[in-house]
């Protein structure tokens, strides 16, 4: 073997470049990369055809303006796009870095129907937001006169905090009561840091308390505080909890230790990134490093899951999905990630049941799609003699969310709620059947996108505004 060469210390003489040098050298590429991107988000923009009928605006749950924004920004009247982006959406922020746009905006863009590639809609709705922040031009709610009313909202996920947005711009007091320790939600616990930037979803929670919304964080309702307090201290209550109640997977050894819940997978690496202390993460429970891991479900989460896993250094990651890719929930863009960046995808397979406790293997059963289901989807179905065993240390559960018995854990029996648990609201404005009470996002809707919430939460807040209006009007008469 060839001898190595000893390391030498040497002193800094005038030629070597200094920590100025190196500032100046980071200044000087932030200044290139700023150039860049603003040179990209002008190019893209100014692809947009202006079409007569704007598919990219009717097939986003917002409406947002987006040939308009994108016309402004091609002409580098950045502040004038923010203004317009804002104007309809409260997070464009986080909406243009995970919005599914390949299934909304952009997947109905003109221009990629015709074949030449979309516009880039999300990547320059997050540019025109980061330059928003970066420039001042984005405030705290300011209302021109304060109201007497007060508004309670139960859950400070992006329903919840769209419709406190909405009401603390008129005036009304906000008080928002969740059962974490940070504000966000799905947002600061369930979506990982390399989709969303978690001082992204922080700042947008502080600029809310500078506005005078009001938190009330580590507050559970029924136990902490009952709904009925909170019911006579607010002239109002916007139920905003989503669904969080993980869906299980039944067959033999499905308890055995190294089986765990996507949420509680997602919510410790989450908090790992805030610098907390996360004994479940330490212990290896909820910890990938060196594992062979395989994910159950084809959704969203799931990808959130495997790509978690292979940064938390999993030996390897493979993904369970019981239908092929053509039939997956989740965002096509977000599987095409996983498989660029190493996880390996078992369609048309199903778990039967585990082995080992510790798990050390799934027992996966092969499937062929059927006849259509009631939503139209081909229904899997089993092909007999065609199991085999997949390895595995750790299994991670992400088969979807529903919604936790409200009525019973707030004591609320006469809270209508769906067959699937979900709260019977008015979609239009949340209202139920409960004097005062409306419900937002996905605990009407069942598990649904970011970008739904937010249109839940800002269609509420109006309609609270509006009742609260004609409330004033009639005492006036």
């Amino acid at each position: 073997m060839a001898k190595q060469p000893m390391l030498k210390f040497v002193s800094v003489d005038r030629d070597m470049p200094s920590k100025r040098d190196a500032d100046e050298r980071n200044k000087d590429f932030n200044e290139i990369y700023a150039a860049y991107a603003e040179a990209k988000a002008e190019e893209q923009a100014s692809r947009c055809s202006q079409c007569g009928v704007p598919y990219c605006q009717s097939h986003c749950p917002l409406h947002n303006n987006i040939p308009d924004w994108l016309r402004l920004t091609a002409t580098g009247r950045l502040e004038e796009a923010y203004a317009v982006s804002q104007a309809t959406n409260t997070f464009p922020e986080i909406c243009g870095r995970i919005c599914p746009q390949d299934r909304l905006c952009e997947g109905n863009c003109v221009i990629e129907q015709s074949g030449h590639g979309t516009v880039t809609i999300g990547s320059v709705e997050k540019y025109i937001t980061d330059t928003a922040w970066e420039k001042g031009w984005v405030k705290p709610a300011s209302p021109t006169a304060e109201r007497s009313e007060s508004v309670a909202i139960i859950g400070a996920g992006p329903g919840g905090l769209a419709a406190a947005d909405m009401l603390r711009q008129e005036g009304v007091q906000v008080t928002v009561y969740d059962r974490h320790d940070r504000a966000g939600g799905l947002l600061t616990y369930g979506i990982p840091g390399f989709k969303l930037e978690k001082d992204i979803v922080m700042r947008r929670n502080e600029l809310l308390a500078e506005g005078d919304v009001t938190f009330k964080l580590n507050c559970e309702i029924g136990k902490d505080i009952s709904f009925e307090e909170i019911r006579k201290a607010h002239d109002a209550v916007i139920i905003a909890t989503g669904v969080y109640k993980s869906r299980d997977l039944q067959g033999p050894g499905a308890g055995a230790a190294g089986i765990v819940k996507a949420i509680d997978y997602l919510t410790a690496s989450n908090r790992l990134s805030f610098g907390d202390t996360v004994p479940e993460y330490d212990s290896g429970e909820l910890n990938a490093e060196g594992k062979k891991v395989v994910v159950i479900g084809g959704g969203d989460t799931a990808m959130d899951c495997v790509r978690t896993a292979l940064r938390q250094g999993a030996k390897s990651v493979k993904c369970l999905y019981r239908r092929d890719r053509a039939n997956m929930p989740g965002s096509l863009r977000e599987t095409q990630n996983a498989e660029e960046e190493g996880v390996v995808f078992e369609w048309l397979a199903a778990p039967k049941g585990f082995s080992g406790d510790p798990v050390n293997g799934v027992m996966v059963q092969r499937m062929r799609l059927g006849q259509p289901d009631a939503s139209g989807r081909q229904s899997p179905e089993v092909i007999e003699g065609a199991d085999y065993v997949e390895e595995a240390d750790l299994v991670i559960k992400a088969l979807g969310f529903e919604p936790e018995d409200l009525p019973t854990l707030w004591d609320q029996p006469e809270l209508e709620v769906t067959r699937w648990g979900t709260v019977k609201a008015a979609f239009t404005t949340g209202a139920t059947d409960l004097d005062g009470v409306y419900a937002v996002g996905d605990i009407v809707r069942g598990a649904s996108l970011v970008v739904w919430a937010i249109r839940d939460g800002r269609d509420c807040a109006e309609a609270i505004l509006k009742n609260f209006d004609a409330a004033k009007a009639i005492a006036a008469e």
